[in-house]
């Protein structure tokens, strides 16, 4: 999942953060409601997770206002207020759940999981399952086969390949996958995805006949049944 924390609290947003990312998710932060409110209209985020009580532009009314501009992200609203007339509000306002603080992680981690399922299915044109030739991945079981052999892939493992093979038979940039699977807007100059490009070959290529995962020299890496002279 790709989600938006939109938080005023650094120390309850930097655990959000941590915790999402640690299960495999990407996660960005947003400090206050009008951040929050620019990236929601230009992120393509899974769920928002919004603060009730923001600085600059408040939760209920950032909520307002996205669904004035049409835009259907689903919305856990996270608050101290946690009243039977605070949840309504919250909900009539456009928002998906409402769960008051304190929370559990492992709650909110399952109903964000739920609206994200929700969007999921609900999203014209966006598959639960993707193939490339005789290698299937399933997004909402999290299970990898190929050839009828089940893969065991780590959460990171399992991103890239998801993203991989979301864009088959493109070429994925270095940037693209920086940020779409680490989460990073910035070039960190480590071989990080080297490495786990290594990693996902050996699991996904090693043993079988040929080949899926390309690289593209110069330009990134491609998800393909077939070899057009270009990689290596």
């Amino acid at each position: 999942m790709r989600l938006l924390i939109v938080e005023d609290d650094r120390e309850a947003a930097a655990y959000l953060v941590k915790a999402f990312r640690e299960g495999g998710h990407a996660a960005d932060h947003a400090v206050d409601g009008l951040d929050g409110y620019a990236m929601a209209r230009e992120g393509d985020y899974d769920v928002l997770v919004v603060d009730r009580m923001l600085p600059k532009l408040d939760g209920l009314s950032l909520i307002r206002s996205l669904r004035e501009q049409k835009v259907q992200t689903p919305v856990l609203i996270l608050s101290a207020l946690g009243q039977v007339d605070d949840r309504v509000k919250g909900l009539r306002a456009g928002g998906d759940d409402y769960l008051p603080k304190p929370y559990a992680f492992s709650e909110l981690l399952a109903r964000v999981e739920v609206l994200a399922r929700r969007r999921g299915a609900a999203s014209a044109g966006e598959p639960t399952v993707y193939r490339v030739g005789d290698l299937e991945l399933d997004r909402l079981s999290h299970r990898v086969i190929r050839s009828g052999q089940e893969i065991v892939l780590q959460p990171r493992e399992f991103r890239l390949l998801e993203y991989l093979m979301k864009h088959a038979g493109q070429v994925v940039t270095r940037t693209m996958l920086l940020e779409h699977v680490w989460d990073y807007h910035f070039d960190p100059q480590t071989n990080v995805i080297d490495v786990h490009v290594s990693r996902l070959r050996a699991k996904i290529d090693k043993g079988f006949d040929r080949p899926l995962i390309h690289t593209i020299r110069g330009a990134g890496y491609t998800i393909r049944a077939g070899n057009d002279g270009r990689e290596r």
